[in-house]
């Protein structure tokens, strides 16, 4: 039985083997492929540099909502805009006002009032970046 040959024809064309590039070049693509794929990850999964939420808030009147956040950054001696903003009762955006938050230690608290267009309901912290514009820079 040892050494039977397959009919010729009967089980299609049979493969040639990979070329050794090939058998080393592939699994490197794969492994660099990898990195890129967990870098990406964590870039947009990891932590963040800057984070906040709304510790507070206290309706004021029909038209005004006082908000106080908590800011935890990485950098403590950067400043941070974090923009803020007040819903009404049917859900819609009542208001909205970036607050900059000075540079300082890494877990800081501000407060600040918001206008609103209709009574609000809620006040909340819509997110903070690094980018600070210059109209709210203090240099």
């Amino acid at each position: 039985m040892a050494g039977r040959a397959l009919p010729e024809g009967r089980y299609g064309k049979t493969s040639r083997p990979m070329p050794k590039w090939a058998r080393w070049s592939l699994p490197v693509i794969a492994v660099l492929l990898g990195a890129v794929v967990a870098w990406v990850g964590y870039r947009n999964l990891g932590a963040k540099p800057v984070e906040a939420k709304q510790t507070a808030f206290q309706v004021l009147d029909a038209g005004s909502v006082e908000i106080t956040l908590e800011v935890v950054r990485d950098t403590p001696d950067r400043a941070v805009v974090c923009v803020v903003r007040a819903r009404s009762d049917d859900g819609d955006e009542a208001g909205r006002r970036e607050v900059l938050v000075p540079p300082g230690p890494g877990t800081t608290f501000a407060r600040t009032v918001l206008k609103t267009s209709k009574p609000p309901v809620t006040g909340e912290v819509f997110g903070c970046s690094y980018q600070v514009p210059a109209y709210l820079s203090t240099r």
